[in-house]
């Protein structure tokens, strides 16, 4: 991890493509403006671990809800010739 001092004005390069800059601090509070490509997504991290469990949760239901195949030697098995 890399820790960096900044000052209000500042700013921080990541990659070719995503420029941070420390927009001002108050008291605990750091406000950042964050100037991206696009097509890049951005979140704060409780918002993206919120997305990615009902991603994960979606994905689970959803194989729940798939009838579940007979097994190949099953009476209710098709041979296809």
């Amino acid at each position: 991890m890399l820790i960096l001092a900044r000052r209000p004005g500042e700013r921080v390069v990541i990659g070719e493509d995503v420029l941070v800059t420390v927009m001002e601090i108050n008291g605990q509070t750091v406000r950042l403006g964050i100037a991206a490509p696009e097509g890049l997504q951005i979140y704060r991290e409780e918002i993206w671990l919120a997305v990615k469990e009902e991603n994960r949760a979606a994905a689970e239901a959803a194989a729940d809800a798939l009838p579940s195949a007979p097994a190949p030697d099953s009476p209710g098995a098709q041979r296809l010739s």
